[in-house]
């Protein structure tokens, strides 16, 4: 019957296949049609990012390149992890082959450590830019901002190169069947990874965060009541924008944190991280959908991406000088 629920096989021809779960068609069509509508949307979001960021000239600033570095992360998620890991989900099955399952864990994995990394970048500006502006002025410049990028990208690359090399050279090691894409960590790889990119980068930004928080109430207070207090007397004052701007990265870095966290469960669980478990799925998911909030976020609180938009939706970005549009 059309709307009951089965089993096959992966792959018929062989005796080796994995069977695969069939749902009623209803359903299969209602979430092919979800992942479409998620996937597009991240795309299309963080693409707006990218050419807002890229074309006004207004727009190239250090903190911008850091987020310009974020969108592009998202938006590859987007682009082929959401995809990719959505068919895997609804069919029960891996239809891409060996290279691609030994290739697409170590993407997902890469683009999780960059992205983590230009947060910790964020946070590290915002600290400047609102604790020490002078010295954020006289040596955060946008050339070693887009060093620090590429030297982010890089490590993580190489780190995580390091984690997945035993999936790299044998993908297939722990599939029972033929239509598996099995990915194991073990609990001491699990452990390391989890202080190396949860524990210790989840540190720094949240004690950065407090830091930048308690110098904006008091520059606040003391603006407020007129008061010489030796932090406002001593430290020069912070522009408003400034302040915005910390304020809505602090959000991202707020959410990001609340989607990325639950993913190193079985770590902190003592178990080996596994996508075989149960849970496993809902916990990738919920970190994934954070590549489509970054960009709402933005929509909600930065004026100027919300002009961006109207400029690029209605073509006037094709019109001369318009890279010098002001913001």
């Amino acid at each position: 019957m059309e709307g009951s629920v089965g089993s096959s096989w992966c792959f018929p021809d062989l005796n080796s296949s994995c069977r695969r779960l069939q749902q009623p068609h209803t359903e299969t069509v209602l979430l092919y049609s979800l992942l479409a509508f998620i996937s597009l949307l991240t795309v299309c979001l963080n693409l707006l990012v990218i050419v807002s960021i890229s074309h006004f000239r207004r727009l190239h600033t250090p903190t911008n390149a850091l987020l310009l570095s974020l969108a592009v992360s998202d938006l590859v998620v987007g682009l082929l992890v959401m995809p990719i890991e959505g068919v895997r989900h609804m069919e029960m099955c891996w239809l891409l082959g060996r290279l691609m399952c030994a290739l697409t864990p170590y993407v997902s994995y890469c683009l999780l450590s960059a992205s983590l990394g230009n947060m910790v970048l964020i946070s590290i500006d915002r600290y400047l830019a609102i604790c020490d502006p002078l010295l954020y002025s006289s040596k955060v410049s946008l050339s070693r901002v887009k060093g620090l990028i590429c030297v982010c990208w890089a490590c993580s690359l190489l780190y995580n190169g390091c984690i997945l090399i035993g999936h790299l050279s044998q993908p297939d090691r722990f599939n029972t069947c033929h239509g598996e894409c099995v990915v194991v960590i073990s609990h001491i790889s699990g452990t390391v990874d989890l202080f190396v990119t949860c524990v210790g980068p989840c540190t720094v930004m949240i004690v950065l965060y407090i830091r930048v928080f308690v110098v904006a109430v008091t520059q606040a207070r003391a603006i407020r009541f007129n008061i010489s207090s030796t932090a406002a007397t001593t430290a020069p004052e912070v522009k408003p924008s400034e302040k915005k701007a910390a304020r809505t990265l602090g959000i991202v870095i707020l959410v990001f944190l609340i989607c990325f966290s639950p993913y190193y469960y079985p770590a902190i669980a003592g178990v080996e991280i596994s996508n075989l478990l149960s849970y496993f799925s809902v916990l990738s998911w919920i970190m994934l959908l954070n590549s489509c909030m970054n960009p709402l976020i933005y929509a909600m609180f930065y004026p100027w991406f919300r002009k961006a938009i109207k400029l690029i939706i209605t073509f006037r970005i094709l019109q001369p000088q318009s890279r010098e549009t002001h913001f």
